[in-house]
């Protein structure tokens, strides 16, 4: 994940008008990790789906509570590693009142990979590329199919 899946926003260009200049009026906005989904909640621009895991470069982060959320979800997904329960999780995430957020025990970085395979159409998938911005992901056919070979080649 070294390589961003999507268009990279440099940090200090990470604005609310920057943000809204990349994606469509009514997509269907999904945060992976605490920052990003922290930032998008400071910027009025509440997630359909949220995913974290409570800790930002592994150190404890705390995100403001569960205001507004509808549907609060939890799964494990150690480090390095995609579950097959939070694949589970995020399946229903996708079908569940929004918006949703989904508490990882263990880590949630590479969850993006399954989110972008499963989202539904028109989604935005929002995540944080460490020390150099917010990366934003329209998902496409060409997006699904470049994340599943990514997924098949960890198995």
């Amino acid at each position: 994940m070294k390589n961003p899946l999507g268009i990279l926003l440099p940090e200090k260009d990470t604005t609310k008008q920057n943000i809204q200049k990349l994606i469509e009026k009514n997509s269907f906005v999904i945060t992976v990790g605490d920052r990003t989904t922290q930032k998008m909640m400071e910027f009025d621009m509440m997630p359909s789906v949220q995913i974290i895991d409570g800790q930002e470069k592994r150190i404890k982060h705390t995100i403001p509570e569960n205001l507004g959320i509808s549907t609060l979800l939890t799964c494990n997904n150690p480090p390095a590693e995609i579950t097959p329960q939070s694949i589970d999780t995020i399946k229903k995430a996708f079908n569940s009142q929004t918006p949703v957020r989904i508490m990882v025990k263990g880590e949630e970085d590479l969850l993006v990979l399954p989110v972008c395979i499963l989202a539904p159409p028109n989604s935005v998938v929002m995540y944080g590329q460490p020390n150099e911005g917010l990366v934003i992901v329209k998902v496409t056919p060409e997006i699904r199919n470049k994340t599943q070979k990514l997924l098949d080649l960890m198995e």
